[in-house]
């Protein structure tokens, strides 16, 4: 049963440059899976020296339509909203071809130290290696010829998460942090539910006009629909609250019950997004857990 939050209609275009703004286009890199929906969305952003936002993972076809896109026209800024490899890594190559900075909140990291004995199921899909020309703090604006973007730091979904609004214009280029399609996924350590939460008030309290997210097509009324995501989080708060009070003990146990219609592929990132809400609950005192909070935790009403 579909969420009439969410809108999955998206004609992606793969390697074609799709007018989506002003002096905006949009190329969608031929990646889809259940994680990228039809692929990751890359920007260019000016009309004679550029900025192109997100270019997306290794991949010559996309490379090319990016270089197609830009037609010879300088660049002088590659901005990357976070580091994992289905936005990130191409950027070096863009670099290595045009000569432009790099710019990103920062390196890599987790949003919190590994607990004992754990691993991070999802340290494959980030890109470690990434490192920016520069480091752009909250609100810093970074111009170029004819637009200006500045850095929202929004971590959630990764600890180094960062959304960039185009100035003059109430477009706010969303990465992971808000999406159309789907929520977006938090999984501890990479990511941390308290932070995702904190991160849709703060943009609750702009007043943009236009979303252009990382995957699927533009959130058109943004305050409305970060509320509806925040009635989203807040209703799966509850139902995991419930799980605990009906005798549920362990993550396995919920997702059962509230995934019982996702996509079984989609699973493992879901008792990630439990995890990622127990450690808030947790934090809160709301739930209560036999150690750190984890996936073998066993969880008790608070």
């Amino acid at each position: 049963m579909s969420d009439p939050l969410f809108e999955r209609a998206f004609e992606p275009a793969h390697g074609t440059a799709v007018p989506v703004g002003p002096d905006v286009a949009r190329v969608t890199v031929n990646n889809p899976s259940p994680f990228t929906f039809h692929g990751t969305n890359s920007y260019i952003v000016g009309r004679d020296t550029l900025a192109v936002i997100d270019p997306g993972p290794e991949d010559e076809a996309h490379l090319a339509a990016l270089l197609d896109a830009i037609g010879g026209r300088p660049v002088s800024h590659i901005f990357v909203s976070h580091t994992h490899r289905d936005h990130a890594p191409l950027s070096r190559r863009l670099k290595e071809a045009t000569g432009a900075l790099i710019v990103a909140e920062g390196p890599h990291r987790p949003s919190r130290p590994l607990h004992a004995g754990e691993t991070n199921p999802f340290s494959e899909s980030s890109d470690n290696d990434f490192v920016p020309d520069l480091a752009v703090a909250d609100g810093e604006t970074v111009s170029g010829d004819g637009w200006a973007l500045s850095a929202l730091h929004t971590p959630g979904h990764t600890a180094n998460h960062a959304a960039f609004a185009l100035e003059g214009t109430g477009i706010v280029f969303s990465a992971d942090h808000v999406m159309a399609w789907a929520t977006t996924i938090v999984a501890p350590p990479d990511g941390a539910m308290s932070d995702y939460l904190a991160s849709l008030e703060k943009l609750l309290e702009r007043d943009d006009r236009l979303y252009l997210p990382g995957h699927g097509g533009a959130v058109k009324e943004p305050a409305a629909f970060l509320r509806g995501l925040r009635a989203h989080r807040r209703m799966r708060e509850r139902a995991i609250r419930e799980r605990v009070i009906a005798g549920d003990r362990t993550i396995a146990e919920m997702v059962k019950v509230i995934y019982r219609e996702t996509d079984p592929r989609l699973h493992g990132a879901a008792a990630l997004s439990v995890l990622a809400h127990l450690e808030d609950l947790v934090e809160k005192g709301a739930v209560r857990t036999d150690g750190p909070a984890s996936l073998s935790g066993i969880y008790e009403p608070g």
